[in-house]
């Protein structure tokens, strides 16, 4: 059979009201129907194809925001099949592609594009003296303690261990972050809470006393805007903290919580089966009862005039990290994007979702986190998932087939606000993930004392070097973990959260990543508005062009133990050595 290709013109996720051309090269005149469907709906389109030479076309509007999925039907020999848009015969079933179509009024968070990100776990960052000490909690006096991750007599890990950082750690320590060319950083929960993590919250619009007070907030937000750094909340609406004011479970607090009394103001806002001991809790931990998103009282006080988002966004805030996005109603988070907007119509909403954001499904519906009306972008644990299996295995054709599915689903604006990591609080670290192959399944009583041997741990920083490149090369916001650019190891929570190891940093990193900051700040007016083109994937060497109406840059990436050369069409020679990258820029 010759070779047959399906070709789409404009490639990825597109507005609606938009033409596209679908393509079958080299297929000559056979009898070939292109078949549409919008997800959710029962109408189907088939529509016949056009044919010119040796080639099949046909151009499709789609008219309005959703889901789509298409494929091409023979009614002699069934459905078109392919691999990698390469057609390897027909079948009986559909092989279906996938298009993603977006508000056409979406407007994208502009002045996050082209940003470097760093998330920080404000306790752990770094803490002005004296600690100020709270009632019920532990702390540790030595910064290089590790976290404690053993359960109490009662068989309960607390959570309750803290180190001293706080919001005045930060701001000093915005040079720090300048120097690495930081325009965003993205901190983990700041409201009142029992735990060291914050996701259990008991005040919305307190701020937890260990970090310090509001004005020490809008201090921080005030002095980082002066040096180009906006700052994102990590907004935790799905559930709140069992001793809280909400929901007051151990009386702590002057009001009336819905554990205590069902005429509460917030008794509505969760699920009992049987008042008040059984609810509803946040897979199944009884300190994280659930919240109804959409009781009215509770979307007026998160996202109403004068709610959550609006009173943060007040004080300095830029924007929001949406914890747990899978687990909010659509129509929740497009409220919640709605407030950010209406208080900052460059505000940011990026959602926690580990899998392809496109076409994600949970709770069995499919989510429209992309079709223009709720997140800005992702935490892309897609993208970490290809960089971190090249760099451990090399294998370029499927790390370029990854990275271009997602290329292929998001809009092009959201995968620009994107934040691309390779570790998070929820994450081994990634220096240990690159070396340890366990790293994800180490039982805590192992990872809390293992570490890497000085053989694997410097094999490691020159993988985490690679790593990087890529992440800051590839579309979207790269997002540097607190410690991760300094070599800190750390398997899973609470290992990987630990006190930012100041007076031990690895230079040869550190600087590394200071080099590729410069590079992405270099060439920023181009990465942040560029489309992505691979021009080499093969064996453990990958090369694509970043290109925009600015210029274009060249990067290549050689995993491998051997020299590479390509020479570019302008004859410029680029010779890689190994385990090492270049980029170059065209006019």
């Amino acid at each position: 059979m010759a070779q047959v290709y399906a070709v789409k013109m404009p490639l990825g996720a597109i507005r609606a009201e938009s033409n596209v051309e679908l393509q079958l090269k080299g297929i000559g005149s056979d009898d070939i129907a292109l078949i549409v469907k919008k997800d959710g709906e029962s109408s189907v389109e088939y529509l016949p194809m056009s044919c010119s030479g040796s080639n099949l076309y046909i151009h499709y509007r789609f008219n309005s925001p959703g889901l789509y999925f298409y494929s091409f039907f023979s009614p002699r020999n069934g459905y078109l099949q392919f691999d990698d848009n390469q057609m390897i015969g027909y079948a009986p079933t559909e092989y279906c592609f996938q298009q993603n179509v977006y508000s056409r009024d979406y407007l994208a968070a502009e002045p996050f594009r082209g940003g470097i990100a760093y998330q920080i776990f404000q306790d752990r960052f770094y803490r002005t003296e004296p600690i100020k000490k709270i009632t019920g909690r532990v702390y540790h006096e030595d910064t290089k303690e590790k976290p404690i991750w053993w359960s109490d007599e009662n068989g309960v890990v607390k959570n309750n261990d803290f180190y001293g950082g706080t919001l005045k750690g930060i701001e000093e320590k915005l040079p720090y972050l300048s120097s690495l060319h930081v325009s965003i950083i993205y901190l983990n929960p700041i409201f009142l809470a029992f735990s060291n993590h914050r996701y259990d919250t008991s005040d919305y619009k307190t701020i937890d006393p260990q970090l310090g007070s509001v004005d020490d907030f809008i201090s921080l937000c005030k002095k980082a805007k002066e040096v180009g750094i906006r700052i994102i909340l990590d907004g935790v609406f799905s559930h709140t903290g069992d001793d809280s004011i909400y929901f007051n479970k151990y009386g702590r607090f002057d009001s009336v919580g819905a554990y205590q009394s069902q005429e509460s103001p917030y008794y509505d806002w969760y699920r009992f089966t049987k008042w008040p001991k059984s609810y509803a809790s946040w897979w199944g931990f009884q300190t994280l009862p659930e919240v109804e998103e959409l009781e009215p009282s509770y979307v007026e006080f998160i996202t109403g005039e004068d709610g959550v988002i609006d009173y943060w966004m007040s004080k300095g805030a830029s924007g929001f990290r949406l914890d747990v996005a899978d687990e909010l109603p659509d129509v929740f988070i497009e409220k919640i994007r709605t407030a950010i907007r209406r208080r900052d119509p460059e505000g940011i909403l990026i959602g926690e979702v580990w899998e392809d954001a496109s076409n994600k499904i949970s709770y069995g519906e499919r989510r429209k986190y992309f079709w223009g009306y709720e997140l800005d972008g992702t935490m892309n644990y897609p993208f970490r998932t290809a960089i971190l299996n090249f760099i451990s295995n090399g294998e370029a054709q499927l790390f370029r087939a990854e990275i271009e599915k997602i290329f292929s689903n998001y809009p092009k604006e959201m995968l620009s606000t994107c934040l691309n990591l390779l570790s998070s609080h929820d994450t081994p670290r990634a220096i240990n993930m690159l070396v340890d192959s366990f790293a994800a399944s180490r039982p805590k009583h192992e990872a809390a004392d293992r570490v890497l041997s000085r053989g694997d741990y410097l094999r490691g920083i020159e993988m985490m070097k690679l790593a990087y490149a890529l992440l800051f090369y590839l579309p979207g916001i790269p997002t540097i973990y607190y410690g991760d650019e300094i070599g800190m190891q750390g398997y899973g929570d609470p290992f990987c959260r630990r006190y930012f190891e100041w007076d031990n940093i690895d230079h040869n990193l550190n600087d590394y990543v200071k080099k590729l900051a410069n590079e992405h700040a270099q060439w920023k007016e181009i990465l942040r508005d560029s489309r992505t083109e691979f021009f080499v994937a093969e064996g453990a060497v990958v090369g694509f062009w970043r290109k925009s109406e600015r210029g274009k840059v060249a990067f290549i990436l050689n995993r491998s133990d051997r020299d590479f050369t390509y020479i570019f069409d302008n004859g410029k020679v680029a010779k890689i050595r190994p385990w090492s990258y270049g980029a170059f820029q065209f006019e």
